[in-house]
């Protein structure tokens, strides 16, 4: 059995276009709200934090929906397609309302657009493993993540090239370049990916189709989720969990405040113009990319805890350097580097700690533990560091990410439990599957 790649790279095509939105969405909003609306850092940290409220009640409830949908287009199509065409729609009166500076359309265009990418969003993310056998999915992912990557380097890349340097910023020609790749990437999609015949195949090459096997299947999986619930994990398992999941926290506290803040921060304290900003972040794209491959073989060699524990330290290094720049260098850049592979070390082998951990049949709840903990974070740090930004200076946000990261080093010390030494990938492209 062989990866259709072909296929895999159409599939892909959906993250590519989330990527590319959400890229933009981190970077320009919040100058789009202190540039021309004029809010606090904390008032922009909420507003910034409302597209991680809405995914906590919108994404299951979509997902779930996506999943009893059937259309002879498919489950996952017509989310799809609706949720792009939405989005696209209600993200160009975004600069529309930025240049007529009326604050109550660009927020209820910003709250509708919100919502239309929640629609498509756990969709497109499910459409891969809905159409790709099941022992290729590891490879199948790591396109996709490559996909996506891509589509955050074509924003920044848009952003770099099309930010004046000086006066009132025109954001529209980056909102076109977003909104031209989202389009085009779901056109292709719908004129190449048929889902509900590929989706047919791919449950037949799964053996799925007979009904005696799949109902075997499900009875021996009700049986060890059964099991599983009358297991309990052993007090020191359970210490090793709770301090797991507060390091996540911490982590994205530390990580979610440098990349919602950063284009602000670029522009008040180091006085970069334009578009310059996003060549950092770009940076910190590219070496995460490049990092997946080193990051396996240490993972496979020392194990996940001293990987996770390595990013980190890379990190803090950085934020702590960081701190002494009056001005933008071009030092900064190695920095970049290293978060960019740090941010990478941690995020691939932190939420395998946390399944290794749980029994056979409570994968989804340990899984939910970790997405509750790391998208609190992700609520929560926009505001504090906001609040910060605000009440005391600009220059504290590398001083906030370096504490919340030091303390995210000290309670993953402390993980005893969850930790193992992964095989070694067989390809070199596996290195890319990015499990979270």
């Amino acid at each position: 059995m062989k990866l259709n790649y072909k296929r895999t790279f159409f599939i892909g095509l959906a993250f590519l276009s989330i990527s590319a939105f959400w890229q933009m969405y981190d970077n320009i909003i919040p100058l789009i709200l202190q540039g021309t609306f004029h809010l606090n850092e904390t008032l922009t940290g909420a507003i910034m934090a409302a597209d991680n409220v809405l995914a906590v009640f919108l994404l299951p409830l979509l997902g779930s929906l996506s999943d009893k949908a059937d259309t002879r287009f498919g489950r996952r199509t017509p989310f799809i397609v609706v949720g792009t065409a939405l989005a696209v729609a209600f993200m160009m009166l975004l600069p529309l309302a930025d240049n007529l500076g009326n604050f109550g359309l660009f927020v209820g265009s910003l709250l509708f657009l919100l919502i239309a990418m929640g629609l498509y969003r756990s969709p497109a993310v499910a459409l891969m493993p809905d159409l790709t056998p099941k022992p290729l999915r590891s490879q199948a992912n790591a396109i996709i993540n490559l996909m996506g990557a891509v589509g955050g380097v074509y924003t920044l890349i848009l952003i770099s090239l099309l930010l004046k340097d000086d006066g009132k910023q025109d954001y529209t020609p980056v909102f076109l370049g977003v909104a031209f790749i989202m389009v085009l990437a779901v056109v292709v999609l719908i004129c190449t990916i048929k889902e509900k015949k590929l989706a047919e195949e791919v449950l037949i090459e799964d053996g799925d189709a007979e009904p005696s096997e799949a109902a075997s299947k499900a009875a021996a999986e009700a049986a060890v989720t059964a099991d599983a619930a009358r297991a309990r994990l052993a007090p020191d398992v359970r210490r090793s969990l709770v301090l797991i999941l507060v390091s996540i926290f911490l982590w994205f506290m530390a990580y979610n405040a440098v990349t919602t803040a950063f284009s602000r921060y670029a522009r008040v304290v180091w006085g970069m113009a334009g578009g310059g900003f996003a060549n950092c972040l770009m940076v910190a794209t590219v070496a995460a990319i490049v990092g997946y491959i080193p990051i396996g073989i240490i993972s496979a060699k020392f194990g996940r805890k001293v990987c996770i524990l390595s990013g980190l330290g890379l990190m803090f290094v950085s934020f702590f350097a960081a701190v002494f720049f009056r001005e933008f260098h071009p030092a900064v850049n190695i920095g970049f580097v290293l978060i960019g592979m740090g941010w990478a070390a941690v995020s691939v082998n932190s939420l395998p700690m946390v399944v290794e951990m749980c029994k056979a049949g409570d994968v989804e709840k340990y899984t939910g533990l970790y997405y509750t903990f790391s998208m609190s974070a992700q609520i929560l740090t926009p505001i504090l560091s906001g609040a910060f930004l605000q009440y005391v200076s600009y220059k504290t946000l590398f001083p906030y990410a370096c504490v919340f990261t030091a303390l995210a080093m000290a309670t993953m010390s402390m993980v005893r439990h969850g930790d193992n030494k992964p095989e070694r990938k067989k390809t070199l492209l596996e290195n890319f599957d990015i499990e979270d």
